[in-house]
């Protein structure tokens, strides 16, 4: 194919793999993707933030947002190319929002300039539109990981709707960090296959 021929092989095969994906609703493509980059993503991602959990998380999350505009990826570029662009943009945004956060709210910043900006924290009450929004997104995840398997739906409720740290759930379900760690990065790849054809996952 003409469009595809100046890609490397590797590359010829990743286009190949996005079109099953997406015409074909193709999971076994899906998984072959992610099983082809999930570990240079990570390890870039934990260069970028220097923390293990952060960077699983912002794994998850670069396949979540990439398989869900896989449509809006032309192959001018390898699909590597465009994953870890997609990769490196959430996680910049990540430590952006990190990084305010750590910010003393009355002392506000300098600038490299000299200037000094005050930090305006948005009231913390949803107004009626955005409260109903986010209830249904909710509603939405929640049924999504209700079709889990039993030992997934709990690590995941536990990670994501009690906001417990890995340890506090290893400690908790006596399992072994490294098991409670594998089975939650599984239990996200069986998720965000469920999600990636609605338009709520982001």
């Amino acid at each position: 194919m003409e469009l595809i021929a100046h890609l490397s092989e590797k590359g010829q095969h990743d286009y190949q793999l996005v079109q099953k994906a997406l015409h074909q609703k193709d999971q076994k493509a899906y998984a072959e993707l992610m099983d082809r980059y999930r570990e240079p993503i990570y390890f870039m991602l934990l260069k970028m933030v220097n923390n293990k959990d952060d960077a699983e998380d912002l794994t998850i999350e670069a396949f979540g947002k990439a398989f869900k505009r896989m449509e809006q990826y032309t192959p001018q570029f390898a699909f590597s190319t465009w994953l870890f662009k997609i990769a490196t943009n959430n996680c910049i945004d990540f430590i952006r929002k990190k990084r305010i956060k750590a910010i003393s709210i009355d002392q506000g910043f300098s600038t490299d300039d000299g200037d000094t900006i005050e930090i305006s924290i948005k009231d913390a009450v949803l107004d009626p539109a955005e409260a109903m929004q986010k209830e249904e997104r909710i509603k939405k995840m929640r049924e999504i990981v209700e079709k889990l398997k039993p030992r997934y739906r709990k690590l995941v409720e536990m990670r994501y709707f009690d906001e417990l740290a890995y340890e506090e759930i290893a400690e908790e379900l006596n399992l072994p960090l490294g098991t409670v760690k594998a089975q939650l990065f599984r239990a996200r790849e069986f998720l965000f296959q469920m999600m990636q054809n609605s338009k709520d996952v982001y």
